[in-house]
């Protein structure tokens, strides 16, 4: 017999600096997009920009539409579309706001400021959210109706469904205890902030480690040592450096002192304390974090990147492309109902307006990082950062004093522009 041998796998070329770190460059052009647009903004609002309190206020700003934004990714990578999660939003908002301010307390009895009131209430939103999010699925899945169509229907529905739940009226004051999920009203404090920056460093390298361990394990190619570990110190900084941001974000005085008297006690003369991570910006790194798993590490997740790259092909190796769009448009519903969560609480009531041309934002926020409108591509974090990149805009032409209708011509183009690029980025790398 013939003695056979695997040839080793060869080491990649060392290339540039970029290509030895593994950087995905569609990643930093969209960080490097978001840099110079705050650079600029900071530049014309005479340094008000990238000051803490304003990065501070724009994470909070952004949670609600990234969380939706995640969620358009594995619907959007599935070859469909969904126009309905403002109005969803705006639908399960109001069922939390009635089922505080009039179900619980006058059905049920329960007491305003009673434990459970926040806890059903959030438990309702986010069960009708998935069961709106379900049925719409079922008629794109089971009964072959274009998701454009039924989610368009949707747009529609759930709209004046949220208006005739609340008769037109703004409802509030909601529960204190739900409002911590809303920004300034529920954070961290600057210890436990700092907590969390250790453990998610720990966490991340932690990781990237294993994976590394993995492709050594079955002979793959990996980066050199020197690139691992300036990998780490850039993720370690850059987590470090957002939380150093927020904790410099000072309590106004007034409202500590108000803080201390609510205790019955005393501030300590001189005393300054940060407000840390939010509440909701940590609910958005958990479901980032969560589907980023499922879809790297789940059948769910690959079933999703299976079918959009290839329906029939799919279809053919027997996976149930029916039964996984019910799911993708259940999981949108339930993100759309913990968005109304962070929404509503951020509001301190729930509006008429809510979530009032989040459709487009969210669709935008996802096709600017990346996502694939043909199907089969697209990433948590690129969703992430087209959201941050549409608040920061906002944000930046209302400081500088844009009108309302060009900062939406602004958008568009922006929008426009993103999918060009995103076209002819994909041209050249299918060329080489």
């Amino acid at each position: 017999m013939t003695d056979v041998t695997t040839a080793p796998i060869p080491k990649k070329d060392q290339g540039n600096l970029f290509q030895k770190l593994e950087l995905d460059m569609r990643l930093l052009g969209m960080i490097g997009a978001l840099f110079i647009l705050c650079i600029g903004f900071n530049t014309f609002t005479d340094g008000r920009f990238l000051t803490p309190r304003n990065i501070f206020n724009l994470t909070i700003q952004t949670v609600s539409v990234a969380i939706m934004a995640c969620g358009m990714v594995f619907v959007i990578v599935n070859r469909h579309i969904d126009l309905s999660v403002g109005a969803l939003l705006a639908t399960t908002s109001a069922v939390m706001a009635m089922m505080q301010t009039q179900i619980l307390p006058h059905t049920f009895g329960l007491g305003l400021g009673h434990p459970m009131i926040w806890i059903l209430a959030v438990i309702s939103g986010l069960l009708v959210g998935t069961l709106i999010g379900a049925f719409q699925g079922w008629l794109v899945g089971y009964q072959a109706i274009p998701a454009f169509i039924v989610t368009l229907g949707g747009f529609l529905v759930w709209r004046n469904v949220a208006w005739y739940l609340t008769d037109g009226q703004t409802i509030g004051p909601l529960d204190p205890t739900f409002l911590i999920f809303g920004g300034t009203n529920g954070t961290l404090g600057t210890t436990w902030s700092w907590i969390i920056a250790i453990v998610a460093s720990i966490a991340a390298i932690w990781a990237m480690w294993n994976g590394r361990r993995a492709k050594v394990a079955h002979n793959f190619p990996v980066k050199p040592m020197w690139a691992e570990l300036t990998l780490y110190g850039i993720i370690a900084a850059s987590i470090f450096g957002f939380i150093a941001v927020l904790n410099a974000y000072l309590i106004p005085e007034r409202r500590l002192e108000r803080m201390f008297e609510a205790r019955g006690e005393v501030m300590p003369e001189g005393l300054t304390v940060g407000y840390g991570l939010p509440i909701s910006v940590l609910i958005l790194i958990l479901v980032a974090v969560a589907l980023s798993v499922i879809a790297k590490r789940t059948r769910f997740g690959r079933y999703i990147f299976a079918t959009g790259g290839n329906p029939d092909a799919a279809e053919l190796s027997g996976i149930n492309t029916r039964r996984l769009t019910v799911k993708i448009f259940a999981l949108m519903g339930f993100l759309c109902a913990l968005s109304a969560v962070v929404a509503s609480a951020r509001l301190s009531n729930h509006s008429n307006d809510i979530g009032t041309l989040d459709e487009l934002r969210v669709i935008a926020a996802a096709v600017i990082g990346g996502t694939a409108l043909a199907g089969g591509f697209g990433t948590i974090y690129g969703a992430i950062i087209g959201a941050l990149i549409m608040q920061s805009l906002q944000s930046g032409m209302a400081m500088v004093g844009v009108d309302a209708p060009f900062q939406n011509i602004v958008v568009g183009i922006v929008l426009v522009l993103a999918v060009w690029i995103d076209i002819i980025y994909r041209k050249r790398v299918g060329a080489k």
